[in-house]
């Protein structure tokens, strides 16, 4: 088990130092709190396997500690600490649900043992709730959808890499739900009981986003009238999801470095560094490598950023989960109208499957609950979808996917792999069997491809040399 956290809250100073040094030297880590009211902030902030409290407290008493802790992070013991005159109140507040009372003044011995077990129940507790979250989510992963091969991969990826406290970097084009993973990976990972904290860094402005992150110090600045906490503080003990990484300012990728490496930060304005336990998340829609050989992206924050990559595939590349999540959305928005659309019409189906999805998922449910608006029986037609996937054109890439209509289909009907076979054959052929260039005539991705010719059982006649490899 790792080091078991303890918050002590008592009122009274000297007793609360006592007993906070004493559980430091058997190797506790502990915070102190003062009043409830200050260790229900704490309890807002950090994750805490054990929460030692006295009993009678001006303002918020032991009992109050006791019953919002119980509400509010079920798996955190409470231990009370209480003078022989009270004990039937101790008694009563084990009765509540805390794990056990001691008198004072403690006897360390006693002291020790009592918050080892209940760390222990604690740690117990959370890997129960984590099992069972395992378990709930054997099959798929909430929000998650697919059958195809690359998805399925991206789901044994995160059920793989939510355990640990590694760096996730997730790699994806706009729309393709890197956000979905990242929740995933926090929803099935020890943190999940804590809220997951998100945060766009290309939406922030470069002269704000350090705030956001980091917090400021009242009167760190003109405005600055009270302390803000921020991003970084507000996720200890969770889980912080940067999206968009690469556009991230290189004066503060470096702090962020940092605070990967000591596992501290400071607030703007603030004299003292204080540690965090924070379990980092990023996502871009950009190649990071790139970005780094161009020196737009620090190379030391992405080796740290890049410990597991994670890509989404676009959905061009799968398109046949199209029906499932377009079935999906229809479910989602079916209540835009009251549950009057059923299903998706046959034809509509074959205009969603035909087009280049350029927004991946985020486009495709925006159309279906376009559709769903704009229905006026109870399935869903091609007249209800948006003009731009009708006439099956890219928004921004002036050419037209090819349809239909553009080949000469035999009467008795084709088989589609065997089309899709050759057309990959057709351009390896072309391109000298380079997978680089065959990817970009087919428009999909290196991996995609290359998944493909394994499955076709596709390779370089054994007459044909291998092209010499270009110098970098």
């Amino acid at each position: 088990m790792s080091q078991a956290s303890v918050l002590v809250v008592e009122d009274n100073d000297l007793e609360r130092q006592i007993t906070s040094e004493t559980l430091r030297e058997e190797g506790f880590s502990v915070e102190e709190a003062a009043t409830g009211k200050r260790a229900m902030e704490l309890l807002g902030l950090s994750r805490f396997d054990v929460v030692l409290t006295d009993l009678m407290m001006p303002g918020m008493s032991g009992e109050e500690v006791l019953a919002r802790v119980r509400a509010t992070y079920p798996s955190c013991q409470v231990v009370i600490l209480t003078a022989h005159g009270t004990i039937e109140s101790a008694v009563q507040a084990m009765k509540n649900g805390a794990f056990y009372y001691l008198t004072k003044p403690t006897d360390r011995e006693a002291l020790v043992m009592t918050v080892a077990k209940a760390a222990e129940l604690s740690n117990l507790q959370q890997e129960n709730q984590l099992l069972k979250r395992r378990l709930e989510g054997k099959f798929e992963l909430e929000g998650i959808i697919g059958q195809d091969p690359a998805i399925q991969e991206v789901i044994r990826m995160v059920r793989k890499v939510a355990p640990s406290n590694s760096t996730v970097l997730i790699q994806g084009e706009s729309g393709t739900g890197k956000e979905l993973v990242a929740r995933a990976i926090h929803r099935y990972s020890p943190r999940a009981a804590r809220p997951f904290i998100a945060i766009n860094c290309s939406a922030i402005p470069d002269n704000l986003i350090e705030n956001e992150l980091f917090g400021h110090e009242r009167g760190a600045f003109t405005g600055a009238t009270e302390r803000k906490i921020g991003l970084f503080e507000a996720a200890n003990g969770s889980t912080l999801f940067l999206d968009e990484i690469a556009d991230l300012p290189q004066g503060l990728q470096a702090k962020i470095l940092r605070v990967l490496q000591e596992k501290e930060i400071r607030r703007v304005g603030g004299n003292e560094s204080f540690r965090v336990d924070v379990r980092l998340v990023t996502a871009t829609n950009k190649n990071l490598a790139e970005e780094v050989a161009e020196e737009r992206f620090r190379e030391d924050l992405y080796y740290r950023v890049n410990v597991v990559t994670i890509t989404v595939p676009p959905l061009r590349d799968r398109r046949g989960d199209i029906p499932l999540l377009a079935n999906h959305a229809l479910a989602k928005f079916g209540h835009l109208a009251e549950g009057r659309v059923k299903e998706i019409s046959r034809e509509a189906m074959e205009v969603l499957l035909d087009y280049s999805w350029p927004g991946n998922v985020r486009q495709l449910e925006s159309a279906v609950e376009r559709a769903i608006l704009l229905c006026e029986g109870d399935k869903i037609t091609p007249r209800d979808l948006p003009q731009e996937v009708l006439s099956r054109k890219t928004p921004g890439k002036g050419g037209e996917r090819p349809r239909g209509d553009k080949f000469e289909i035999p009467s008795e009907g084709m088989n589609f792999e065997t089309f899709e076979r050759d057309l990959i054959l057709q351009a390896m052929e072309k391109s000298d069997w380079v997978i680089a260039k065959a990817s970009k005539m087919l428009g999909m991705s290196y991996r995609t491809l290359q998944y493909r010719l394994d499955k076709f059982g596709l390779k370089r006649p054994e007459s044909k040399p291998a092209p010499p490899v270009e110098a970098k």
